[in-house]
């Protein structure tokens, strides 16, 4: 998850990287820049997208929802990192939508803030930044992600663009990994697939760590582990390999060899092109795999 340890490596790295420039970010942070970085999808769909307004115990959460123009899909539901939804995210979402998913980007911290929380080009190096964020992350817990989850998962299946008859996917970015856990975990029937990226905070000692709820789930899982936060942490990624295998789970667990925390956003310092998209190679391959 996002932290010092991994804010120091980012740091380090745009010290040995000075072509990389907060210039730079500002501008792929503008919408049309991020969706110049990703390659163009050949046979992509066509799209359509709309802002959704979806009513909680707890309040109103600001989504997106995007999708294919015709027909119903699989459901994905997307979990942000620390910077939550934001134009960077809006673009992943669609970029998902054209692979033939209907798919549902959240705000988490939608009980505190609407989206987007930061401005374009922000960073979780910014002290300004931290300090706006880490409040907001603080105020979510086990209960939230499972209160969400369900709440979300209903909203899906009321879509007519979504295909009931298949199971749905999640996908969970720093802190939306731990979100991805409990989400195939509340509600089981209706997770067939779920996948974290350089996620925090999966397997720990605290007795509501996420990986304790692996043998509650079904879903096939996929976790790409960032270089430096496997050094960081080195156990977790045999915690959840035990736990998968012991559940009966099929779980797809690698270390990103040179990929820093963070390095799946589009819009992230570290944003590593190649390895993003061998994860999301991935990512298509576990859904083609399980959510038909």
């Amino acid at each position: 998850m996002c932290d010092f340890e991994t804010q120091k490596d980012a740091d380090d790295y745009l010290k040995t990287h000075p072509e990389v420039s907060r210039r730079d970010f500002t501008t792929l942070a503008a919408g049309a820049g991020m969706a110049m970085i990703m390659p163009s999808i050949a046979s992509g769909q066509s799209i359509s997208e709309r802002d959704a307004e979806i009513h909680t115990p707890d309040g109103v959460a600001d989504c997106h929802f995007a999708y294919p123009s015709t027909g119903s899909h699989a459901a994905v539901l997307v979990w942000p990192d620390i910077l939550a939804l934001r134009p960077a995210f809006r673009e992943m979402g669609r970029r998902l939508a054209r692979e033939g998913y209907a798919v549902l980007t959240v705000n988490p911290f939608y009980r505190d803030a609407r989206s987007p929380v930061v401005g374009r080009g922000a960073s979780f190096g910014q002290p300004e930044i931290r300090s706006l964020v880490l409040p907001l992350a603080r105020n979510l817990n086990a209960d939230t992600h499972f209160a969400d989850a369900r709440t979300f998962t209903a909203w899906l299946d009321e879509q007519d663009e979504v295909d009931t008859s298949k199971g749905i996917g999640t996908t969970g970015y720093c802190m939306g990994g731990p979100m991805v856990m409990r989400t195939v975990a509340a509600v089981p029937e209706r997770f067939a697939a779920g996948a974290t990226f350089h996620g925090g905070g999966l397997a720990t000692g605290n007795p509501d760590s996420p990986h304790l709820l692996i043998p509650e789930t079904r879903a096939s899982m996929l976790h790409c582990v960032a270089d430096n936060d496997d050094q960081n942490d080195p156990q977790a990624k045999m915690t959840l390999r035990e736990a998968y295998d012991s559940a009966g789970i099929n779980a797809e667990i690698e270390v990103y060899s040179g990929a820093l925390h963070g390095w799946c956003a589009i819009d992230s310092q570290v944003y590593h092109l190649n390895q993003a998209e061998k994860a999301w190679a991935r990512l298509l391959n576990l859904f083609a795999s399980n959510l038909a």
